[in-house]
């Protein structure tokens, strides 16, 4: 993945987070909407509101990026079909 460094993480705005409130997981190529989807499920504090606002959020830069998520809801990650 592409590290962003940490200067360059508190230059981006709130919308380039799929959790914009806490600033967690970065939407800023491929690598990180994979990688964002991937850790979802480790992200604390936060209520199933912001969750779906979340991974709107992600499918949004999903589409963006070309990356293809199989999921529909969060609440699928980690299930198996």
């Amino acid at each position: 993945m592409t590290a962003l460094k940490t200067a360059a993480r508190n230059k981006l705005e709130g919308k380039a987070f799929a959790f914009p409130e806490q600033r967690k997981e970065p939407l800023e190529n491929a690598a990180h909407v994979r990688n964002a989807v991937s850790r979802f499920d480790q992200v604390e504090g936060v209520s199933d509101t912001e969750r779906d606002a979340a991974w709107k959020r992600i499918q949004t830069a999903a589409k963006k990026f070309s990356v293809t998520i199989n999921e529909s809801s969060w609440r699928e990650l980690g299930k198996a079909k």
